[in-house]
């Protein structure tokens, strides 16, 4: 059977992208903010480091093999720990595998897709993050209810050991990034997977030369004139506005408050009075509606764009969280049996996962993969993701001691940085939906700083016309693929 090109390629992305498992199954079996949290996320800003020079040293899928026996590592140490310091070690190492994966798996499957549905692809990331934290939220409900013994713990971290064995020993079977191949000076073997991606291996598909000239022209402009190292990330200006932009997505998404509800569901819904395994089943359910949402986003992405979406998520979650903040006020847990208060309460945090999973989740992981040109991706990349997960931690560790000692205050700061998030977006993120990689060196150039109220027109060069017409050019001077050949390949990338 041969598979449509398009469906090839998202089924490869949906393979890679479950690495995304094991962060989201890690986030959702740890119900309780500590020490024991922050060794993960630090572990995992380690890992996101090491990343990008292993992505751009050793290709796309070793490094993807390296994160996942550096999780199993992890995952071994946790599930055997014979006391704390052991889980400590485990779950850092963990981290470092998690960080590997999560930094070059939407890098990996931006590299792969064609332009059309390379939004849909790379979002699969949170997807499959929803998918880890569904499954840990359902396990360990079960544990906590129906296993007493060290079962309880050790089985769900016992079980997170899976999604990597499969990944680490199966990824080499599926295409090396053509991209990293042609910049690497491999560029027959670059255009075989160009092929095999997009025409079923036909290398002498118009689309595909087209493609492929396209790329090797644009990596020839990238090695003279644009940013080689990590120091030229920062010293070009157009390289350094799309890492700032990269670097203030991933912080902005920590400060919308995801993390702090994520780590201390359990402790919040205690604050309203619902404890023990009724928290943790409200919890799982709060799981289902982010599935939902990121459902959404993998279907529509590449329809609504990034850039509205994003703006439009924040400003929700403001409101989410302006409700919340309201009830708790009003209505202080243990003062009360207003059992409408508690639930407005929790029908707000499921509004804002909601929320959250269709926009701003996904979406960090889109953009940063897809802005940066071939030569600086994976460095871009690492750097955004390194801030995710500082962030991350930041979050993780002061969240506890905040809403021990103000309370539903603390909710102010994320009222207020999803609104300045919003607001940063609509002023300086351009729209990248649809356009060819080659293209972004073109738009952060020639973009102006702020892009509200600017015809995008007047800024995009028209990399994708130019890759159809360029096809076109091929196809008739090449006379060996007629008219009725490229119409089929029309119909498989559909």
């Amino acid at each position: 059977m041969v598979l449509a090109p398009k469906l090839y390629q998202f089924l490869v992305g949906v393979f890679a992208s479950m690495g995304s498992i094991l962060f989201g199954y890690d986030l959702g079996v740890i119900a309780e903010v500590g020490i024991v949290v922050s060794f993960f996320t630090g572990g995992a800003f380690c890992g996101a480091g090491l990343a990008g020079p292993s992505g751009d040293k050793l290709g796309r899928r070793l490094t993807i093999v390296i994160g996942s026996i550096v999780y199993l590592l992890g995952g071994a140490l946790q599930t055997g720990a014979a006391n704390i310091h052991m889980l400590w070690a485990g779950r850092w190492l963990a981290g470092v595998g998690v960080g590997f994966l999560v930094m070059i798996i939407p890098l990996y499957q931006s590299e792969i897709a064609h332009p059309s549905i390379r939004g849909t692809i790379t979002s699969l990331q949170q997807f499959m993050l929803g998918i880890g934290a569904f499954v840990a939220g359902w396990i360990s409900y079960g544990t906590y209810v129906g296993l007493h013994d060290q079962a309880q713990w050790r089985l769900p971290l016992g079980l997170q050991m899976l999604p990597a064995v499969v990944l680490g020993a199966l990824i080499m079977f599926f295409p090396e990034s053509p991209r990293w191949l042609i910049d690497h000076n491999r560029p027959a073997e670059g255009l075989q997977t160009l092929a095999r991606l997009h025409s079923n291996g036909d290398e002498n598909d118009p689309w595909v030369k087209a493609e492929f000239d396209q790329i090797q022209e644009s990596i020839t402009f990238e090695h003279e004139h644009e940013a080689k190292s990590y120091l030229e990330l920062f010293t070009n200006r157009s390289s350094f506005r799309r890492l700032f932009i990269a670097c203030a997505l991933q912080a902005s998404i920590q400060m919308t408050g995801v993390s702090a509800i994520q780590y201390y569901s359990v402790k919040i819904y205690g604050q309203i009075g619902i404890s023990g395994s009724d928290a943790l089943k409200y919890q799982a359910i709060n799981n289902i509606i982010a599935l939902v949402g990121e459902a959404c986003c993998v279907l529509f992405v590449d329809k609504l764009g990034r850039r509205r979406p994003l703006i439009v998520g924040n400003l929700f979650n403001m409101v989410c969280f302006l409700i919340a903040c309201v009830l708790i006020a009003k209505f202080p847990p243990g003062s009360t049996n207003n059992h409408a208060a508690s639930w407005g309460f929790i029908i707000c945090t499921w509004l804002y996962n909601f929320s959250f999973s269709a926009t701003c989740g996904p979406l960090s992981w889109v953009i940063p993969a897809e802005i940066f040109d071939t030569r600086t991706r994976a460095k871009g990349v690492s750097i955004a993701t390194m801030v995710s997960f500082a962030f991350n931690t930041l979050i993780g560790q002061v969240t506890g001691t905040a809403m021990t000692n103000i309370g539903y205050r603390y909710y102010y700061l994320f009222i207020i940085c999803n609104f300045t998030n919003a607001l940063f977006f609509y002023l300086f993120l351009p729209e990248t939906k649809n356009l060819p990689l080659e293209e972004m060196n073109y738009l952060f150039t020639h973009a102006p700083y702020l892009v509200a109220g600017h015809d995008k027109t007047t800024y995009q060069a028209g990399y994708a016309e130019d890759l159809e017409r360029r096809a076109v050019e091929i196809r008739e001077k090449g006379g060996v693929v007629g008219e009725e050949e490229h119409e089929e390949h029309a119909t498989q990338e559909q």
